[in-house]
């Protein structure tokens, strides 16, 4: 670890913003370095207070720095600064872009197509169903997926990629030592395995009402493009779309139910033309240069070796998910029948079961 990178770790354990670190690394010289920082004139150039600087200069340890980075390595968590050749290219773009990041899986993932998928906490059974089709072909088209690993939107897109075999990256709205919320903390160590978590706070920093919009700069930053799969005014899903907007990020959003407060945010941004309208896989797809070829998959998936009963059900089931009771009655068929052609189609994962009583194909 080379001076500059101990300083940066040494100044991230603040409460500082960017900014200030910007000023501090400026205002300490040509020779950056912990040493450099304790011989600097910081108070007398007024960039911190003498208070702040005396605060900061009884622990400017170099030594110390050093233990806690290995502390960290132990523990599975890397740090890339800004400086140095793996931080993420597309986060330059950012007027405040992080100077350090912490992470644990893949970095490189960072630098790859990629699309964030974002919405609601609390999605209907239509924006999950919505949610799993759009990531479950892009992932499989080899489109990273980034989200926030939040309850409802992010934790579906999270892990219907890892379902397909796909790449995903967590973006944490606070440090690694308090995974928020704590029911996914599970889901977080499996993406650190199989593909990247990033954090720009320290381990030992809890989340907050404040430190998510400043996640959702940094989910952003890092994507290609925005899919808005289902959310309302009120949903902080609007700061990542705000931040899109700033960056020119590509926005897609799928409209809804013009009666369901779920989709108000999806629906007004397409009206007002802030994001594309999309309904399928392919209408993200092509500005990636990439087709999936939605209606061929559909063609497989009904000519596979099913008895009449069950591609009657899949037929059915191709115009969006159905209740179990509306789809009983339109097969026509016993109750027996039904619940063995559900089954079976179930097991062989051409269709799912959803919240409230419904179905729609996988």
């Amino acid at each position: 670890m080379n001076d500059l990178k101990c300083l940066i770790i040494f100044l991230s354990q603040f409460e500082i913003t960017n900014a200030k670190i910007g000023q501090i690394l400026d205002g300490i010289g040509e020779i950056k370095s912990i040493s450099a920082f304790k011989k600097s004139k910081l108070v007398k150039n007024g960039i911190l207070t003498g208070e702040m600087f005396k605060k900061m200069e009884d622990m400017a340890d170099e030594s110390l720095v050093r233990a806690y980075y290995l502390n960290l390595q132990n523990r599975g968590i890397n740090i890339v600064t800004k400086f140095e050749e793996n931080y993420p290219e597309r986060l330059f773009d950012l007027d405040d872009a992080p100077y350090i990041l912490y992470y644990m899986g893949d970095i490189n993932l960072a630098n790859q197509p990629s699309l964030a998928v974002v919405g609601s906490r609390k999605p209907t059974a239509y924006g999950r169903v919505v949610t799993e089709r759009f990531v479950r072909d892009v992932a499989a088209s080899g489109v990273v997926i980034i989200s926030g690993l939040a309850f409802g939107i992010d934790a579906i897109a999270h892990k219907t990629c890892l379902e397909v075999g796909g790449k995903t990256i967590a973006v944490l709205g606070g440090g690694f030592d308090h995974i928020y919320p704590q029911e996914h903390h599970n889901l977080a160590m499996e993406i650190a395995e199989k593909g990247l978590i990033i954090s720009e706070f320290r381990p030992k920093k809890t989340a907050t009402k404040y430190s998510f919009p400043q996640r959702n700069r940094i989910i952003a930053g890092l994507s290609d493009g925005v899919l808005i799969t289902e959310a309302g005014l009120k949903s902080g899903t609007i700061h990542t779309k705000e931040f899109a907007l700033e960056y020119g990020k590509n926005i897609y959003a799928v409209p809804g139910n013009i009666d369901n407060i779920n989709s108000e945010l999806t629906n007004e941004i397409i009206k007002t033309c802030q994001a594309e309208c999309v309904t399928k896989s392919d209408d993200v797809l092509k500005d990636y240069h990439i087709s999936y070829a939605s209606a061929d998959k559909k063609e497989q998936i009904s000519m596979f070796d099913a008895s009449d009963d069950e591609r009657c059900m899949i037929n059915l089931l191709k115009n969006g998910m159905k209740s179990i009771d509306d789809l009983t009655k339109e097969c026509n068929l016993s109750i027996n029948v039904f619940n063995t052609c559900l089954t079976t189609l179930e097991i062989r994962g051409i269709i799912k079961r959803m919240p409230g009583g419904y179905v729609a194909l996988s």
